[in-house]
C-alpha cells in the first residue's frame, strides 16, 4: 500500500468538516464566558475578598477570646 502525499492529507483535512461544529461551539462557549469572567473580576471580586477577609479576622478574634 503506497504511503499517501503530504498534498492528499492536507487535502483530506481540508474537506473534512467533522470538527467545525466542535470548534463554533468552543468559540460561542467562550465568547459568552470571557465577558462573564472579565465583569467577575473587576466588581465581584473585591466584594469576595472583602468577605473573606472579614471572615478570617472574626475568626481570628474568636480564637484569641477563646484562649484568654
Amino acid at each position: 500500500m503506497p504511503k499517501p502525499s503530504l498534498l492528499s492529507l492536507l487535502r483530506k483535512v481540508h474537506r473534512d468538516e467533522g470538527g467545525a461544529v466542535s470548534l463554533e461551539t468552543i468559540l460561542i462557549i467562550g465568547a459568552i464566558a470571557l465577558p462573564i469572567l472579565i465583569f467577575l473580576i473587576k466588581v465581584g471580586w473585591p466584594r469576595i475578598k472583602s468577605y473573606f477577609n472579614q471572615g478570617l479576622t472574626d475568626l481570628e478574634e474568636g480564637s484569641q477570646e477563646a484562649i484568654q
